[in-house]
Formats: C-alpha cells, sequence, structure tokens
C-alpha cells in the first residue's frame, strides 16, 4: 500500500500553491511566483523543494538541465489530508461542528451557500 505524503507545512503548501497554478515548474519559476507574495530567497526556494522532494509531497525530473518539479497530490487531497486532520483533533470527528464553526468564522458569500446547498442536497440524494 502506498504512503500518503506527511502535512505539509505552512511553507510547503506556499509552494505547493504556486505548483497547482504553474503545473510542473522549476525552481526559478516556483521562487518567482513566491516573491511576488513573500520574501523568498531562491537557495531557501530551493532546499524547500529539496526537503519536500525527501518527504513524498513533490516529485523531482531530473531529464533536463534545470529541475523541474511537480506535486505528488492535487489540491484537493491535500486539502481532503487536512480537513481531515483538522476534523479529528480539534471536533473529535464532528462535521457538524467543523461546519458551524466555519460559517460562523465568515461570512459567506450568497454564491457560497447556494454551493454548500447544492453539496448537501447532492448529500441527501445518495443511497
Amino acid at each position: 500500500m502506498k504512503k500518503t505524503p506527511p502535512k505539509p507545512t505552512d511553507a510547503e503548501l506556499s509552494i505547493l500553491r504556486v505548483l497547482w497554478r504553474l503545473g510542473p515548474a522549476t525552481v526559478r519559476a516556483i521562487h518567482d511566483e513566491l516573491a511576488q507574495i513573500q520574501a523568498t530567497g531562491y537557495t531557501t526556494a530551493l532546499k524547500m523543494l529539496q526537503i519536500m522532494t525527501e518527504k513524498g509531497l513533490v516529485r523531482r525530473d531530473e531529464s533536463a538541465r534545470s529541475h523541474i518539479y511537480q506535486a505528488v497530490m492535487s489540491e484537493q487531497q491535500v486539502q481532503q489530508q487536512l480537513v481531515g486532520h483538522l476534523l479529528e483533533r480539534a471536533f473529535g470527528g464532528s462535521a457538524r461542528k467543523l461546519v458551524l464553526q466555519a460559517l460562523s468564522a465568515r461570512k459567506a458569500t450568497p454564491a457560497e451557500l447556494a454551493e454548500i446547498r447544492q453539496l448537501i442536497d447532492e448529500l441527501e440524494a445518495r443511497p
């Protein structure tokens, strides 16, 4: 059975967000994107990517002169992993408590509420 990569740190999530937005990319491209959001040195980005490769969060293609990095898990997979962990640790496994806290923490837009209602309807319609 394939082991799920560990939960990413906040810094690793920043890099994963760049990879999800760009797709497979070089350290330079990743660094350039990160630099628009936060002050990050090139060597810091490179070291983070090396650590993330060892942890199994990204895969590195070494076939070209410039190595190409790619996220191992999709954005949705990582979000599910993080929410599942949060659900167990902070809410004792209660989806109701998680949803109530999420909705009370920040006002949802009418479009978000409509999407939530649609999801609930779809879940209720399942056999």
